[in-house]
């Protein structure tokens, strides 16, 4: 996908992935830095672990507490600092890190345009309370949904969330657990990583809550691209989501920051859509 837009760019840059620890996520970082990488994107578990490793947070990050996408900006004679990827010239005497996220906005405009889904008023109940969740569950009290229903293994991390969307957005109602079975939601969304292996069982106990209930559901793993999850929606006849389309602008926009340059997305859809066609 990135490869796609930068090549329809015609910028001489590559993209490529490498697995890191966490544990050299700090050093990894380091290294990029010292050869003149023009950005990085971080992916789990590292979102949440680099908030603290850069030298500047842009707005994204610290409104939404995640770092997905790092801007190399270096500084020269002139003491202005700029993106290295829009470099003009002249000797580089400094280089810093500024942290980004992108997949807050990814969230609400794949919700949008895949599921026909608007978040302002609406009931919500979300899986997951970790980094994807907390994004998710931040960006949704922000957007105005009525109530938010918030599950999590560890039910003290949703309950630290739920307090604080409460004191930044006090007309949210922000609950904890499963809602009552006779309650219409408007979306199911999952943030767990329940669903990346082919065999991961559903991560809404339906024992709970039953998926009928819901008009849309929305998974944020986008390969396989039917979870079970989503297999049991669409047996219920509700709207389905995987989360290809969040992929997608989280890196348009991505490209667009490390670039300056407005990212071709048809371009990036269409590699995107075939990678996983053939993955």
């Amino acid at each position: 996908m990135q490869n796609a837009g930068i090549g329809e760019l015609g910028l001489d840059w590559r993209y490529v992935a490498f697995e890191t620890h966490p544990d050299d996520l700090k050093a990894a970082i380091e290294g990029a830095r010292a050869m003149r990488y023009i950005g990085l994107n971080l992916t789990v578990p590292h979102k949440l672990l680099a908030v603290d490793l850069m030298d500047e947070l842009d707005e994204s990050a610290r409104t939404w507490g995640a770092v997905n996408t790092v801007v190399f900006e270096g500084r020269g004679a002139s003491g202005e600092w700029r993106p290295l990827g829009q470099w003009a010239g002249g000797p580089i005497e400094e280089v810093r890190t500024r942290g980004y996220n992108t997949d807050a906005d990814a969230i609400t405009r794949s919700l949008r345009e895949d599921l026909d889904c608007e978040p302002k008023g609406s009931q919500v109940l979300l899986l997951g309370a970790g980094g994807a969740g907390r994004v998710a569950a931040l960006k949704l009290a922000a957007e105005g949904v009525d109530r938010l229903w918030l599950v999590n293994r560890t039910e003290s991390k949703a309950a630290q969330l739920a307090e604080e969307i409460r004191a930044a957005h006090p007309t949210v109602e922000a609950l904890v657990g499963y809602p009552s079975t006779d309650n219409k939601l408007d979306l199911i969304l999952n943030a767990t990583s329940l669903g990346l292996k082919p065999d991961d069982p559903s991560p809404l106990d339906a024992s709970r809550f039953p998926i009928c209930q819901a008009r849309a559901v929305f998974d944020m793993v986008y390969r396989p691209d039917r979870t079970a999850l989503l297999q049991a929606a669409q047996s219920a006849d509700c709207r389905i989501a995987d989360g290809t389309g969040m992929l997608l602008w989280q890196g348009v926009k991505a490209l667009e920051i490390w670039s300056g340059k407005r990212a071709p997305a048809d371009a990036m859809r269409a590699a995107l859509q075939r990678h996983l066609r053939n993955a």
